[in-house]
């Protein structure tokens, strides 16, 4: 199931894509927005595979990966606000978790 379904791809290309910019972010930004912005999308990418695995916690676990998304959201925009990260680099994540969001809406649709 987890290997087929397209949310599990595009969570890792995200993950595969943002923690090296993270690492890129300037030394003053890198440890404290930087560490949260990484540690976000791998509790996202570690609670997506925790709902793929258990049936019996799907529901409130797609609900948590849900809060963690809009948690990364938030950060990646204060990343752009603050230029952190340069408006295509945003823009990219953003399609990405665009994306990856209709793909957990539809799951946590047909789990309910």
């Amino acid at each position: 199931m987890m290997q087929e379904s397209p949310i599990f791809s595009r969570t890792y290309d995200l993950v595969l894509w943002l923690i090296p910019q993270a690492n890129k972010f300037p030394r003053v930004h890198r440890f404290g927005i930087g560490e949260r912005v990484i540690r976000h999308i791998l509790d996202f990418q570690e609670t997506l595979t925790k709902a793929g695995l258990s049936k019996k916690d799907r529901v409130r676990l797609l609900d948590e990966a849900d809060v963690q998304l809009a948690l990364l959201r938030q950060h990646l925009r204060l990343c752009k606000d603050l230029d952190i990260m340069k408006l295509n680099q945003y823009e990219h994540a953003s399609k990405l978790l665009v994306e990856i969001g209709r793909l957990l809406g539809g799951w946590k649709k047909s789990s309910q």
